[in-house]
């Protein structure tokens, strides 16, 4: 019994996974600057992974790469009220 619109084998890797992860994991490594980058392009390749109906793999690493992407910018932003605050208070 076939099921219809269904993938028949492997699902083939998203073309965005391994870049997500990359840029998410730089992210944390390059205070931030690509993480919204990583968290962009992952929120698009999570929504195609999902409407893809399992034509798609890669979740795993996109999602990695997303979470990371958001820390990686949450710590970016973390880092420079930092250094505002340190600018301002001349200390």
């Amino acid at each position: 019994m076939v099921i219809p619109n269904t993938p028949i084998g492997k699902p083939v890797e998203h073309p965005y996974a391994t870049a997500v992860l990359l840029l998410g994991a730089v992210s944390l490594l390059c205070f931030g600057l690509t993480g919204p980058v990583a968290w962009a392009m992952g929120k698009r390749a999570l929504d195609q992974i999902d409407e893809s109906g399992g034509a798609y793999g890669g979740r795993t690493q996109v999602v990695i790469g997303f979470t990371l992407g958001v820390i990686g910018t949450i710590l970016a932003v973390l880092m420079a009220l930092l250094f505002v605050l340190v600018f301002l208070t001349g200390g």
